[in-house]
């Protein structure tokens, strides 16, 4: 039997600790969406799938594990990263025998959170947790069928790339959930026209259009097609993440130009981040036509250490944040589309400097504009108490997007929203005390942080 934890664990609420509790009282128990994530959509499409065994599951899988675990010397191989076959239970060992490392940080948190809260053991690892774990998720209770009715997940979006044949999805919805798994567009892969697998991108791409793309035409077309096909199969969203925010179009004979010289293999590391600049603000436009909300992750310089991504692949050579210029970035797709009905734009950065400086100021002027939760390294308790200080005097709580966990292990996913909860509850708490939130508006507030403005941001 798990060790129970306290009731008013991560509240922080101080001497507003009983209206903390009463608030998260009203909000524990509200139903889940998860409307951006990276589950892998056949661990739902099909009935008789089993989530993996521990090790892969909480170590192999897990960026946040193993790059914490690299910078302090053990080598991925040892985690499992880029084994066919590995020790499972070696890797559960390797990781474990090094928890001191990970003192203070989320790991730790979501680790014996998700060991107590989800497994019903003892969040104090031991020698016996490995084979309890395993024991568990063999069972039928924790087959991620039964596991989405469990977690009351109303809706989980996966990640899917614009060449997707979307086969689990249409399978999800002739089995009656097409609703509550959702699709979620994303074209990187083939926007950015200087990507080592950019042309095998583009053959996915013509092959489920079932056409040949010669030109930058046909590309546009072919993208629209498949927006269209992800939104009859549930889709409410699209995903797009560069580096840079810059979002300035290309006239149509420079677009073409860029694609044709890709097409011939010469495209430059310049004309490539332009054209993808272009194409972001192409993709709004298309979101205004089509009505699917457009997510923006920027400011991330993926695969940092291009040796260790080129021998083990993308989110392996660490994804460092780097500074990003929000205010002239965004600057030609909101003026454009800023102020139409029907874009919508949520906006995630990995610069907090950016919050209160140009994003909530940004949000607290376009309509079409809000802002997404804390991302990454951010989504931990003094990141989401860092964010809601920072934007919500000058955006307002409406302006926010409600939470996502960004999860790959599907057992995370309550953990996750019970922090969101169970901070922004504490926070709130503070607001009242400190008379910057009127009583009677703290329930509806953590109502809407928990549930109400993910599900209007996302119009699920």
């Amino acid at each position: 039997m798990a060790e129970r934890l306290r009731d008013d664990r991560y509240l922080g609420a101080g001497g507003a600790g009983d209206l903390a509790l009463e608030l998260y009282a009203g909000v524990a128990e509200l139903p889940i969406l998860s409307p951006h994530g990276h589950v892998d959509v056949e661990l739902l499409s099909r009935p008789d799938a089993r989530l993996p065994p521990p090790g892969q599951l909480f170590v192999t899988s897990d960026h946040y594990v193993t790059r914490l675990l690299y910078a302090h010397g053990v080598p991925l191989a040892e985690l499992g990263v880029g084994q066919e076959e590995p020790d499972d239970r070696a890797v559960w060992d390797s990781f474990t025998g090094r928890l001191d490392l990970f003192a203070g940080t989320p790991v730790a948190l979501w680790l014996r959170e998700t060991l107590a809260a989800v497994f019903n053991l003892d969040p104090r690892v031991d020698a016996s947790t490995y084979d309890a774990l395993a024991g568990r998720l063999a069972s039928p209770e924790f087959a991620p069928r039964a596991l989405l009715d469990r977690f009351r997940i109303e809706t989980i979006a996966t990640t899917d790339p614009a060449g997707s044949t979307l086969a689990e999805h249409r399978s999800l919805h002739e089995q009656g959930l097409g609703g509550r798994v959702r699709p979620t567009f994303r074209p990187d892969a083939v926007v950015a026209l200087d990507a080592p697998g950019w042309r095998g991108a583009l053959a996915a791409l013509e092959e489920v259009s079932g056409r040949e793309i010669g030109d930058y035409d046909g590309f546009v077309e072919a993208l629209a097609e498949r927006r269209a096909a992800f939104k009859e199969l549930g889709a409410t969203a699209t995903d797009h993440s560069t580096t840079a925010v810059w979002t300035e179009r290309m006239s149509h004979a420079e677009a073409s130009a860029a694609f044709a010289t890709a097409l011939a293999g010469d495209v430059g590391e310049s004309a490539a981040r332009r054209f993808e600049a272009h194409m972001l603000n192409e993709l709004a436009r298309m979101s205004v036509d089509d009505g699917l909300v457009m997510q923006l992750h920027l400011g991330s310089l993926r695969d940092h250490d291009r040796p260790l991504a080129a021998r083990f692949g993308p989110d392996i050579g660490g994804d460092i944040p780097v500074a990003a210029d929000w205010t002239r970035g965004l600057r030609p797709v909101l003026e454009a589309y800023g102020a139409e009905p029907a874009f919508g734009l949520i906006a995630y950065t990995l610069d907090e400097t950016v919050y209160s400086r140009e994003l909530a100021p940004l949000a607290g002027h376009y309509p079409a504009l809000r802002l997404g939760s804390p991302w990454w390294f951010h989504d931990s308790p003094n990141g989401i108490v860092r964010f809601l200080d920072r934007v919500t005097e000058t955006a307002g709580v409406a302006k926010l997007a409600g939470f996502v966990d960004d999860a790959r292990n599907f057992t995370a996913i309550p953990v996750r929203h019970d922090l969101w909860r169970r901070r922004c509850c504490g926070w709130l708490a503070r607001q009242v005390e400190a008379g910057i939130v009127e009583p009677g508006d703290a329930p509806r507030l953590a109502h809407d942080l928990a549930y109400g403005l993910a599900k209007r941001a996302y119009r699920l």
